[in-house]
């Protein structure tokens, strides 16, 4: 009987695993409750705050990604105007470089008209120069003639010759010079 015994402990004890009673009900249902409970506080003490944490986490990232999208935005709108700026810039260069061109073009046709009016300058009074120097050379020759003719009025005296020997003198003196030399 041992044997059946055990048998029939087993067969209860099998119907009571499966058998709904009181008790199983009982200890189910404070289980069920107990899990829910603690599942409403680590909700309330963990998972509240992990959510929360994770929520600010993403509008934190959200608002980065919302940053760096409108930094984006003005970073190409400032590219754009600094494309344009430097368009312009060129433009602006072209234009110093034009004015500049036209500056130095008249200030070189100023330098020439200026060195023309030197040269002009120069030139007169070296005609001047040249005519003072002509002008001196022509007293020096009348100059010379006239100690000739003083040398010549020295000999005709100092040899108290005739008049027509001294008017032969003077005729040959006066070929001699040139008749050049009187007229200028």
């Amino acid at each position: 009987m041992t044997q059946g015994m055990i048998f029939l402990t087993a067969a209860e004890s099998y119907d009571r695993m499966f058998g709904l009673d009181w008790q199983l009900l009982a200890d189910s249902s404070l289980t069920l409750i107990a899990v829910f409970v603690l599942f409403f506080c680590m909700s309330y003490f963990l998972f509240n705050p992990a959510r929360k944490m994770l929520k600010d986490r993403k509008d934190k990232i959200q608002s980065q990604l919302d940053q760096a999208k409108a930094d984006m935005e003005e970073a190409k709108s400032l590219k754009e105007e600094y494309e344009g700026k430097l368009k312009n810039i060129e433009k602006e260069a072209e234009g110093i470089l034009d004015a500049a061109r036209r500056k130095a073009m008249a200030n070189e046709a100023q330098i020439i008209a200026k060195a023309h009016g030197e040269a002009e300058h120069i030139l007169q009074r070296a005609r001047m120069d040249a005519a003072l120097e002509k002008q001196k050379m022509a007293d020096d020759v009348k100059r010379e003639m006239i100690e000739i003719a003083s040398l010549m009025a020295g000999k005709v005296v100092s040899a108290s010759i005739d008049t027509s020997i001294q008017d032969q003198l003077v005729e040959e003196t006066l070929k001699e010079m040139g008749e050049n030399t009187w007229l200028s």
